[in-house]
């Protein structure tokens, strides 16, 4: 008897691995992230400059496998 009730467990458990991760999906969280997407016109110049949202601000060095620049001395202390 135990060990029907540790199988009944164990397929249960199985289902609702199986289950949960069937409702696994791709997720971005903005919207210009998503490379399908880039040619939307909230991804585009000069809307997306007021959200820092542009594609390449995104994505860029991931796409470039180059590292973020960071900012200059002279433009931060402007």
């Amino acid at each position: 008897m135990n060990q029907n009730k540790f199988l009944y467990i164990v397929i249960a458990v199985s289902l609702l691995c199986v289950i949960l991760l069937s409702g696994c999906e791709d997720r971005y969280r903005y919207i210009c992230q998503n490379p399908d997407k880039f040619d939307l016109p909230e991804c585009q110049k000069p809307r997306c400059l007021f959200t820092q949202t542009c594609p390449e601000y995104l994505v860029a060095p991931v796409l470039t496998n180059k590292p973020v620049e960071p900012p200059k001395v002279e433009d931060v202390k402007k």
